[in-house]
This record gives structure tokens, C-alpha cells and sequence, in this order.
């Protein structure tokens, strides 16, 4: 199936040099985490978050001297595409849209009265950047945790649905939104309420996941299940963790499920047993860690399998696959067998393989 086929029909947004949303890739984004005054940190840490396949990446904006930063950044030879993100102060947002960012993150209702936000569209509807709508329940307005009782999926899709008509009414429609909880489930269900009242883009994550287990984990469940839904057109894996962990992770798990363009290879493997007669974990994590370096003009699916009774059957939609044996493995394309190869080289062979079928003359 194509992947536009079953994705949720958004509005397609420009983003500095990417597209968000409409038939555009989902874009993995992470955040910097040094002090926006440190302009050659963020400017090195930009560069490997960019070199690790972040498409877009944000910064906190507190202050006059973090917008003169932002300036410096534009002003680089960055093409990573900025958002500027702002709390409270919507001067902040003015001025960083003039400064250059391609993109401003607010949560209208933290900043002020509609007379604020009115400035802030003017400015970025200048500037030709879009807005970012953030809401999550740790920043829920207070009428509305007194009508649900606490930050539900109802109460979190209001306050999104309430921001998204504030821009409407000063006919700006450049918008990407995003609602966010700690609560898994929570963001989901908001998420789809949402999916059902809006055609903007949806940025998905869930805020505070936590350290890198646990927050891939809750990560993966929310924004994956919601992917394997049609719904999401960019995404962030928020860990307490290095940010460009952040982004292999996001990367993953748009591989996983067959979402990320950047990567056409797919490497499926089985768990092992007790059949298994070679080293099929350290054969297998070998096999993923060189791939990284392997570039291919169409997408394949590579198998990794430890039987050579059951491996071919098993895999046989693979384009190319091992099956391994004792000391040897079976070297198969679509289910059919080709060779038995010695266990030494064998992943040199495997990478040998994927080269020819990945890259058809």
C-alpha cells in the first residue's frame, strides 16, 4: 500500500526548507538543550543533530540576547529549519520571526490577551513563516480543568480547537498543531478528537516520556499507534537524553513501520531458539550497524534468520535473507535458496547482495 493512501488529508505547510504535512514525509524534529546564548554550541550541536537525520529542529527563545542568536544561526550556513519557541513574552515571537526562524511555537493562552496574539500572526503572516500551535496538560487553562476536572482528551482538544479559531479569526491558516500529554493514552485520544474538528498537520510526542527506555517506549506506543492510523506529519521523541538520540530513535521508528523515506531498507529477524546454531544476535546487530553506511535507489527487506528448516518460509517476502545453520547459512531471495555460505563473511556477503538488488541498473 502506498503510504499517502491511509494517511489522515492535512493542509501541507512549509517549514523553511521542508514540508509538513499533506503528501509531504513525516519529518523527525528534536530540540537543542544548551543556553540560547551559547551560539557556537547550538551551532555545532545543529550540525550533528542535522547530520543524524533531524529535519527540523527547535530552540527555546527566552530572551532578547536568544533572538540575537537565532539571528546569528539564520545567518549561518545552517539549512536545518528553526522554530523559535516562546513562552509568555509574544514579543519574543515578533521579534524571532523577523530574526529569521521558520517557524514559531506558541501556546496562545500563555501569552496573553487576543490583542497579543494578533501581533504574533501579523508578524509571522510577514515574515510568510507558520505558527505552531502547543497545548498539553501541564499549561490547560483554568476554565477548562474546572469544566473536565483534570487534563482529559476532551479538555486538551477544546483547548487546541479554541487556539486554532483565534488564528482563524484574524484569517491566518498557516498552522501546525500540537497536543501533548505525559498520559499515553491520553495524547492519543486527544489527538483523534482533534483529527476529527481540524484538516492542519498534527505534530505528535509525548511530553516528559522520560529517560531513553521507558520514553521510546511510551514514544513508540503513542506516536506509532497513531502513524498506523493515518494521523501524524511530524514528530518528536522527547527523551531526557541526548537530542540526537532523539532523532535515531525518531528515525527507527518511522523505519519500523515503513514511514521514512531516508531509509529503504527494512531488516526483519527472529528471536532465536533453540535450533539456532550460529550467532545470529551478534550476526544480526553487525548486519544493522553496517547498513547505517549502505545507501540503495529502491526499498528492500532484509531477513535475518536463524533456522535454515524454517528461515526461507518463514521470510520468503524478503528480498534477500540468511537462514542460518551450523556454522553456515542458507543465502535466499524471495524464499528461494542460492547459496550456503560459510559463517565467516557472511554479512559481507549479505552486504554484497543488498548493493545488486538495491541499486538496479
Amino acid at each position: 500500500m502506498n503510504n499517502h493512501d491511509y494517511r489522515r488529508k492535512t493542509r501541507k505547510i512549509k517549514v523553511g526548507n521542508r514540508f509538513v504535512g499533506g503528501d509531504a514525509p513525516i519529518t523527525v524534529q528534536s530540540m537543542t538543550n544548551l543556553p540560547s546564548s551559547d551560539y557556537e554550541g547550538l551551532y555545532q550541536q545543529m550540525k550533528v543533530l542535522e547530520a543524524a537525520g533531524c529535519d527540523i529542529v527547535r530552540m527555546t527563545v527566552p530572551d532578547g540576547e536568544a533572538v540575537r542568536t537565532l539571528h546569528r544561526l539564520k545567518s549561518s550556513d545552517l539549512t536545518l529549519p528553526i522554530v523559535a519557541d516562546i513562552h509568555f513574552d509574544y514579543r519574543l515571537a515578533v521579534e524571532s520571526a523577523a530574526a529569521g526562524a521558520d517557524k514559531i511555537r506558541i501556546n496562545p493562552g500563555n501569552i496573553g490577551g487576543e490583542d497579543r496574539v494578533k501581533a504574533v500572526v501579523t508578524a509571522c503572516r510577514s515574515a510568510g513563516i507558520p505558527i505552531r500551535i502547543g497545548v498539553n496538560g501541564g499549561s490547560l487553562e483554568k476554565e477548562l480543568l474546572a469544566k473536565y476536572g483534570s487534563p482529559t482528551k476532551e479538555a486538551l482538544a477544546e483547548s487546541a480547537m479554541s487556539h486554532i479559531r483565534l488564528l482563524e479569526k484574524y484569517d491566518y491558516y498557516d498552522t501546525i498543531v500540537a497536543v501533548k500529554s505525559s498520559e499515553v493514552r491520553t495524547m492519543m485520544g486527544a489527538v483523534r478528537l482533534l483529527a476529527e474538528r481540524c484538516d492542519y498537520p498534527f505534530h505528535l510526542g509525548v511530553t516528559e516520556a522520560g529517560t531513553a527506555r521507558l520514553g521510546v517506549l511510551r514514544s513508540a506506543t503513542g506516536i506509532g499507534g497513531l502513524l498506523c492510523e493515518g494521523i501524524g506529519d511530524t514528530i518528536r521523541i522527547s527523551l531526557t537524553d541526548d537530542p540526537v538520540k532523539e532523532v535515531k530513535e525518531g528515525r527507527a521508528l518511522l523505519q519500523s513501520l515503513g514511514l521514512d523515506p531516508k531509509s529503504r531498507i527494512r531488516v526483519v529477524s527472529c528471536p532465536t531458539c533453540g535450533r539456532t546454531k550460529i550467532d545470529l544476535i551478534g550476526l544480526a546487530s553487525t548486519l544493522e550497524e553496517r547498513l547505517q553506511e549502505v545507501s540503495v535507489t529502491r526499498p528492500l527487506t532484509v531477513a535475518v534468520m536463524g533456522c535454515a528448516v524454517n528461515g526461507p518460509g518463514e521470510a520468503r517476502e524478503a528480498d534477500v535473507g540468511i537462514a542460518g545453520g551450523n556454522g553456515e547459512a542458507l543465502l535466499f531471495r524471495r524464499g528461494e535458496i542460492v547459496k550456503k555460505l560459510p559463517e565467516e563473511g557472511l554479512i559481507d556477503a549479505l552486504l554484497a547482495e543488498i548493493q545488486v538488488l538495491g541499486n538496479p541498473e
